[in-house]
């Protein structure tokens, strides 16, 4: 009766491995098509991705900092330009009745 006892856990381990394999293969399938669903979830909401994000953040930070400078240079140029105050006529008293 050992030898149909062995045998018959033998078979079991069998079964439940193999059922084990199986549930593996189930899991994997599952992920991946929950992740093919959020990826299309994701595509359809036109969801940034990080690295693009990333980029167009660090192009506004050089076109800021761009835009600063320039308006310093032309605030600069702005002030050579200015014609620098001469005294009018009109600046002077007007003389009092004689």
């Amino acid at each position: 009766m050992t030898q149909t006892t062995g045998r018959l856990f033998d078979e079991m381990a069998r079964l439940v491995n193999d059922a084990a394999g199986v549930a593996q293969g189930v899991r994997r399938e599952a992920e991946t098509a929950m992740r093919a669903q959020m990826e299309r979830f994701m595509r359809d909401m036109d969801v940034v991705k990080r690295e693009e994000f990333e980029v167009v953040k660090d192009m506004a930070a050089a076109a800021r900092l761009e835009n600063e400078r320039l308006a310093a240079r032309l605030a600069e140029l702005e002030a050579r330009l200015a014609p620098a105050p001469s005294p009018s006529v009109s600046d002077e008293p007007a003389p009092g009745p004689l």
